[in-house]
This record gives structure tokens, sequence and C-alpha cells, in this order.
């Protein structure tokens, strides 16, 4: 039995692109429903359609007729559907539902963080000269307001806010540099 789509491969290979389009209008359905099974998507099968065709006429001269171009092209299409499951490595789809219900991997480092920036800002804190530590220790860790530090400490508001600004400078300083520890800031 003779393979019909032989003769247009034969044509294709002296360069006639009538033959080479029948040739794609004759089998893009066929590879393009096959990809699309396997890849489950529209848009990849279509691309590895596209990948496929263009192997098979870089390959064009090498089609030694010992299969039909059917069988050809298939196994072409198959070849770069391999290539790409390879280099995609698709993982299983999941429902959002499930990845919340994942406990975050990370959470035990983003914890250790939180806790070593908050022991470094303590530190920080615990070196500035003693009316700044108790100023930032009143309004900050107290969450007393401007007022209720200036009554506490029995000092002018305008002092407090002096001391406050003085004390975030001092801190943003100690926490920036790297390496310097808290006990290095003036006191």
């Amino acid at each position: 039995m003779s393979d019909p789509a032989q003769p247009l491969i034969e044509r294709a290979r002296k360069g006639d692109r009538v033959a080479a389009g029948q040739l794609i209008d004759d089998f893009h359905a066929r590879i393009y429903a096959y990809l699309r099974r396997l890849t489950g998507d529209a848009i990849d099968a279509e691309d590895l359609t596209q990948q496929t065709f263009a192997k098979a006429w870089q390959s064009l001269e090498t089609f030694a007729g010992r299969s039909t171009v059917s069988a050809w092209l298939h196994g072409i299409a198959y070849h770069t559907f391999a290539d790409w499951l390879r280099r995609k490595r698709p993982v299983e789809s999941r429902t959002e539902d499930w990845w919340d219900a994942c406990p975050d991997p990370f959470e035990p480092f983003a914890e250790l963080a939180e806790r070593d920036t908050t022991a470094s800002v303590w530190q920080s804190v615990d070196a500035l000269p003693n009316d700044l530590r108790q100023t930032v220790h009143l309004h900050y860790f107290q969450e007393l307001t401007l007022q209720e530090t200036a009554d506490a400490l029995g000092i002018a508001v305008s002092t407090v806010k002096f001391r406050v600004k003085s004390a975030i400078g001092q801190l943003q300083k100690s926490l920036a540099e790297p390496g310097l520890k808290p006990s290095a800031v003036n006191r």
C-alpha cells in the first residue's frame, strides 16, 4: 500500500511550496489534536505543532520513506513533546484551597528572621543613652502618646519629640552599619 503523502514529500524536497502547504493542510489538525491530548493545553499544543513542522522541514531530506508520512510526523511530534516535557517538568495542578492548606516551608525561617530583627532592635535600643532609651521604651514599647511620655518623664512634649527623632537617627545608623555592634553606639 503506497502512502498518498509520499509524492508531496518528494515535491516539497524539491522546494515546491504548494506541496509543503498541502502537507501542513493534510496533517496539521491531526498533529495538533495529538499534541493537545498530550499537553492538555491548546496554547502549548499549538506551539509544539509549529515546532513539529519546523523540525519536519529541517529533516525533510532525511525522510527515507520506511514509514508513512503520518507516522513520521507523529514520531517527530512525540519527540518534540518529550523534549518539551523534560524542559517544562509541569507540576501537578492543585486548587487554591489545597495550596492554602499547605504549611509554609519558610515560616520557621521567617519567624527566626523576625526574632533576629527584633533582638537586634532591642539591643540597639538598649545601647542608646539613658534619656533616649527611656523615651523609646515609653513611647514605642509601652505605646504611650507623646503627651503621656512627656508626663511620665516630667519633660516637655517638644523634648520627647526631639529625643524620639534623635533615637530613631541613632537606631537607623546602628542597624544599617554591617558589623557594628549595638554597644558601639555612643552612650
